[in-house]
């Protein structure tokens, strides 16, 4: 008898066998039992996680026959009447599988639906299954739509797709859709576990954890790399093996790339990559499990309760790591080893693009010091920094300090405090106000008016803004703050230090229109008034384009000698013979004679670019008197303060 691998040999026969799909199993499994069977179902998600396998079962529940052959529907089929074992074997004549990856067209989904109005022969239903039916071609499924609304109430449809996307919404409206997700490790782990304990066969844990990561949700890619790990180590799995047989690298290389990155170590970070150079393991697989252990470590700097797996013998690594490394560090290098992957295809030398990467962040790492690492689980109630802004403390709650401990506020202006004289405080010095006596009225604030000979004195460059030297006039005392404060009275005037005042303008009844650039001014010629209209008529017949529209825009007419026209040009780069020859052709076409054109180099008072910019400009100024005469233009400026954004008024 041939082999039978283990993704077909241990494929579920019932729903109780399906792993990682509870979601789809227990909708499934309700609706048999109550009967509330859809017509159609489509079932979505990767390579296998158990699409076919589901259409299968449910194939079987809905014509199981049970053991005594007066069974019904049922969510759990006998497996040994004869539909059930027919279904599984695959010869069961009302189930009818087509793989729509090599039957996509028309005639082959129009063969299949002329089934549809025969009866079951054997089951009691006929089950249509069509395997990746987001290749069927546009006219297949425009073919299958009407049948798939409403077919025979002994008809029903699987449907099984990888990319739903593709599916047109028409079908997906028909269809009752399920999602079935990829498995987790530990799923697949797990599932490994009891089919090589049901094979008799030894495995480490730590070969079949391998493995499991390796198959990336799908159980049947877990399954056959299983096979080709037994048959790889003779019947045995372990991790060495293992790791040779994927080309994944080996947890300790990574962990020495690590702990050789958070010591700053580059030799032991280029002798590690030589090594794995050696052994041949695939650089993708050393960035893929370099990030996965990072992430641990970043959780476990977060979340310091998860450190302890007692599964995982690489955990107490793990947490020395990740108390080693500050989780900015930790961060760093794991959105590097993400963004590496893509970077190996382009160097021509994966080793040496996997040795850049990691090297990266040894020149991305900051100097010692100057980084303080921080525990997430710090106190709140830890001082702040020297550096902090002692504005942004004043909205803290007060905290009893020393005699010696200033204000979270500096105090500028001078305090005065009741039966006592005035106090002038020097600026450069912060005042200490120790805890004053109770006072039984409430603090009363005036406000503080200049002398009026004060004349405003500028600010030095050392001093503080204005706005910091008033005093906080704020009554704490209804916001739970401070419950009492000496009175703030007004100093004398030799006491006060003139301050500039800035007052915002009231909003004018008129717009302060930005002012475009006035154009080069013009003196106007008799020439220049022949050759505007020589050029204006070109112009508009679209003769000239290009570099001899602007060399006719841009010059001067200072004279005409019969067929000889002087020009005057400023640029030197507008006097091009090939130019100069399109215009005489220009001027010969638009019944000016055979001119030719003599240019000169010099400045220009008058042409015909000028004179347009001056009418331009006027348009301009117009466009903008009309938009300030406007009524309600003016209503929003006087109500709301309106400006015009500069540029925005266009000539149309």
């Amino acid at each position: 008898m041939s082999y039978l691998v283990l993704a077909r040999k241990y494929r579920p026969r019932n729903f109780t066998e399906m792993v990682g799909q509870e979601h789809v199993v227990q909708a499934l499994t309700n609706a048999l039992v109550q009967q509330r069977l859809h017509h159609a179902y489509l079932f979505t998600g990767t390579r296998g996680v158990g699409k076919t396998t589901v259409s299968r079962i449910l194939a079987k529940s809905l014509n199981c026959q049970g053991v005594d052959g007066l069974g019904g529907i049922t969510a759990e089929p006998c497996g040994v009447c004869q539909a059930c074992r027919d279904i599984d074997a695959g010869r069961f004549v009302d189930y009818t599988e087509l793989d729509a990856a090599s039957n996509r067209g028309v005639d082959e989904v129009q063969s299949l639906l002329e089934q549809a109005v025969y009866k079951p022969v054997q089951g009691r239903f006929k089950v249509f299954m069509i395997d990746e039916v987001h290749m069927l071609t546009n006219t297949a499924f425009n073919a299958m739509l009407k049948t798939l609304e409403e077919p025979p109430e002994y008809l029903k449809f699987v449907l099984a797709t990888t990319d739903p996307q593709k599916v047109p919404v028409t079908v997906l409206s028909r269809c009752l859709q399920f999602n079935l997700r990829p498995m987790a490790p530990e799923t697949v782990f797990e599932h490994l576990t009891q089919v090589l304990a049901a094979e008799q066969l030894s495995a480490e844990p730590l070969a079949l954890r391998l493995l499991a990561r390796a198959a990336r949700g799908s159980m049947r890619d877990a399954l056959s790399l299983t096979d080709q790990a037994i048959a790889f180590g003779n019947g045995q799995l372990q991790e060495a093996g293992v790791r040779q047989m994927l080309g994944s690298v080996d947890r300790s290389h990574v962990l020495q790339l690590i702990r050789a990155l958070a010591e700053g170590d580059g030799a032991t970070v280029v002798n590690q990559v030589n090594a794995l150079r050696l052994q041949g393991v695939s650089a993708a697989a050393t960035l893929e499990d370099m990030a996965m252990l990072l992430q641990r470590m970043a959780v476990m700097q977060m979340v310091p309760s998860m450190a302890h797996d007692g599964e995982d013998p690489d955990t107490q690594g793990l947490a020395d790591l990740a108390q080693a490394m500050p989780a900015e560090e930790t961060q760093l290098l794991y959105s590097l080893c993400l963004h590496g992957r893509t970077e190996l295809g382009l160097a021509p030398d994966e080793y040496a693009a996997l040795t850049m990467v990691l090297l990266r962040l040894l020149a991305f790492k900051p100097p010692a010091g100057t980084a303080e690492k921080k525990s997430p689980l710090s106190s709140p109630s830890s001082p702040p920094s020297a550096s902090a802004s002692p504005r942004a403390e004043v909205f803290a709650a007060p905290q009893p300090a020393p005699e010696s401990a200033p204000l979270n506020k500096p105090l500028t202006a001078p305090v005065t405090a009741p039966a006592s004289a005035p106090l002038t405080v020097p600026k450069a010095a912060p005042v200490v106000l120790d805890s004053p006596p109770p006072v039984a009225a409430a603090p009363q604030v005036t406000p503080i008016s200049p002398p009026p000979a004060a004349q405003p004195a500028p600010l030095a460059s050392d001093e503080p803004p204005p706005w910091e030297d008033w005093p906080d006039t704020t009554d704490y005392a209804d916001q739970g703050g401070l419950t009492s404060a000496p009175a703030v009275v007004a100093p004398t005037p030799a006491a006060l230090r003139a301050l500039p005042v800035r007052e915002a303008p009231e909003p004018s009844s008129r717009l302060d229109m930005p002012r475009a650039a006035a154009p080069a001014a013009v003196q106007p010629t008799p020439e220049g008034d022949v050759w505007m209209a020589v050029v204006q008529g070109l112009l508009d017949q679209e003769t000239i384009t290009a570099l001899v529209r602007e060399l006719a825009l841009q010059s001067q007419l200072l004279g005409r000698d019969g067929a000889q026209w002087q020009l005057r040009v400023e640029r030197e780069t507008l006097n091009h013979a090939a130019s100069r020859e399109r215009l005489q052709a220009a001027l010969l076409a638009a019944g000016h004679g055979d001119v030719k054109l003599h240019i000169e180099i010099g400045p220009v008072s008058d042409s015909p670019a000028r004179r347009l910019a001056v009418k331009a400009a006027e348009k301009m100024l117009a466009a903008q008197e009309l938009i300030q005469n406007d009524p309600l233009v003016q209503a929003m400026v006087r109500d709301f303060g309106a400006k015009i954004v500069p540029g925005s008024i266009q000539l149309i």
